[in-house]
């Protein structure tokens, strides 16, 4: 077993434990690589779509271009993730300009994503949006608790970001958030909404759409009575097996495939 430095993924023996195969992290180019990251992030906002986490203009998931890992891929601000294709796609640089791409984002998407990337080289994209229960959720000022065996892929890799001061148009806003987060896999942002991170595209969206639904089951739980927790021998078990990177990004390629089959033009 071992743990990657600057990340709680824990890397181990899934092909036995997990009976699934071992998919790969990275393709044979960089070019290669890009056009897989992009591809994966059109579909990521096609599935967001699909479980209505589309607020408005609000919300965005970035991907780091694998040649210059100071910039990242980002959907453009105003068009509705459902529409998103890879040709929308932006690729934004350090300072927040459109390096490629014909329209433009915005200054929340830029400083809350451009600070994560840049504190944590080991992330390859971040997911943020706006959804019910996870914002139902951050207004409990809590973390999640060990309730279900999918609420452990969190278990002591998440945390609370107590302050609110609205929308993220500063850099020393997202500099906070980037801080809070630490090396940890997810955040609530209180009276905000949530956040994950991963080192595919892959796995930042399938932390997210975990993540919504863990914060769904425990205010479901708690209105019903009071939810076991977990011991720690069961959370060890669950946050080792329902966190594994290799696992999220089947359950990932699940969905995507799903999209390009039923939407092909996400790709054009």
């Amino acid at each position: 077993m071992s743990i990657t430095a600057g990340s709680n993924d824990i890397d181990f023996d899934d092909a036995e434990e997990l009976d699934i195969p071992r998919l790969a992290e990275s393709r044979e180019t960089i070019e290669a690589e890009r056009a897989h990251r992009k591809r994966q992030l059109a579909a990521a906002f096609r599935i967001f779509a699909r479980y209505g986490y589309d607020e408005g203009i609000a919300g965005h998931i970035t991907a780091r271009d694998p040649e210059f890992p100071d910039r990242f891929w980002v959907n453009p601000y105003a068009v509705h993730f459902s529409k998103i294709r890879v040709s929308d796609l932006l690729l934004i640089d350090e300072e927040g300009r459109v390096i490629e791409g014909e329209r433009r984002t915005n200054k929340a998407a830029f400083w809350i994503h451009s600070s994560i990337h840049r504190a944590r080289p080991d992330v390859v994209a971040v997911a943020h949006a706006h959804t019910i229960h996870g914002r139902a959720f951050a207004s409990l000022d809590r973390l999640l608790n060990p309730i279900v065996q999918e609420s452990c892929a969190f278990y002591d890799d998440h945390v609370l970001f107590d302050e609110y001061k609205g929308l993220v148009l500063e850099k020393t806003e997202g500099e906070r958030i980037a801080a809070r987060l630490g090396d940890r896999r997810a955040a609530i942002l209180r009276h905000h909404g949530l956040l994950t991170v991963g080192r595919s595209v892959e796995e930042a969206a399938w932390w997210f759409i975990t993540m919504e639904r863990a914060c769904q089951m425990q205010l479901l739980a708690d209105a019903a009575g009071k939810p076991r927790i977990m011991t720690e021998e069961e959370v060890t078990l669950a946050h080792r097996q329902f966190s594994n990177a290799n696992m999220a990004r089947h359950n990932f390629n699940l969905l995507a495939d799903l999209v390009v089959e039923e939407e092909p033009d996400v790709l054009a």
